[in-house]
């Protein structure tokens, strides 16, 4: 417990007879059952993190870097185990991992959202329609709707994803592939998907959001709340982003990216311009016009 308090994970009251421990903002995330919508249970997002396939890619890095694979690289994960991380061939390896992985995927994709809906309101305000890719069961979408109610919402995500999904009368769901086609809104938002892909992916996702959104005099515009690497937010915020950073390396294909390689990416994919509307913890906000 003292290794815990001093990691930042608990707190501790040493003045008393008997040294107490509580509940810090970090470990309240992993208390279940809290009736709070700014809370999003992180449990299997850290069960995953420290599962034995996790550990054994990290271990198996050094092998990795010395063998010459051919293009696409696999990632440490998809090389010894066989299979790619967040797949649908992922249950192939271990369907207790695959479970985990998507609840800790899902918990940590819709954490803060209240936070970002609150910090940046003008994100959202006057939007007439909305396209959530790999939206997932809507939690997202949902919060959205709360603060604005007249947005007409659409969540794209794989058929095994919306086949679970819970219905809602303002959302629409729509089984599909973003690679493919993107239903079509005033706004395409992405969160954290595109730290799963390459460079190269992340331009063929983002010209396909440029197919789907209108000219930016007409308000149209991506979405994109992803990692901005970069020390401004101070030294332990940006070990989180490294860490995270290793985090893909390891397990995806893809990588958390600095703001010069976010605008090669755009400018790859045909974007006049980006602003980045606001940095909220590890995470940035940025707005990308066609």
């Amino acid at each position: 417990m003292r290794l815990l308090v001093t990691s930042g994970i608990f707190v501790s009251d040493s003045n008393a007879e008997v040294e107490t421990y509580g509940l810090n903002p970090l470990s309240w995330l992993l208390v279940e059952g809290v009736e709070s919508e700014d809370h999003t249970y992180q449990k299997y997002f850290v069960l995953g993190t420290v599962s034995r396939h996790y550990v054994e890619a990290g271990l198996s890095l050094a092998d990795w870097f010395k063998k010459d694979l051919p293009a696409p690289v696999p990632s440490p994960f998809e090389e010894l185990h066989g299979v790619p991380l967040v797949h649908e061939t992922t249950k192939l390896l271990d369907e207790e991992l695959d479970r985990i992985v998507n609840e800790g995927v899902a918990a940590h994709d819709n954490l803060a959202i209240g936070t970002i809906i609150r910090e940046c309101s003008d994100l959202f305000r006057g939007l007439q329609s909305l396209t959530d890719c790999c939206g997932g069961d809507g939690t997202t979408v949902r919060a959205i709707l709360k603060a604005y109610p007249d947005i007409k919402c659409t969540v794209l995500d794989l058929p095994k994803v919306i086949e679970s999904a819970p219905a809602h009368d303002s959302v629409t769901y729509v089984a599909g592939d973003m690679f493919h086609t993107i239903p079509p809104a005033q706004a395409v938002m992405l969160k954290l998907v595109l730290h799963f892909w390459d460079d190269e992916d992340c331009v063929k996702i983002l010209e396909q959001c440029k197919k789907a959104i209108p000219s930016r005099e007409e308000g149209g515009k991506v979405i994109i709340i992803e990692i901005i690497l970069g020390p401004s937010m101070g030294p332990i915020m940006y070990e989180s982003q490294l860490l995270m950073d290793m985090l893909m390396m390891v397990n995806t294909r893809g990588r958390q990216r600095d703001e010069n390689d976010w605008r090669e990416i755009f400018t790859k994919a045909g974007y006049s311009d980006y602003k980045i509307v606001k940095k909220i913890g590890a995470r940035g906000i940025i707005e990308v016009y066609p």
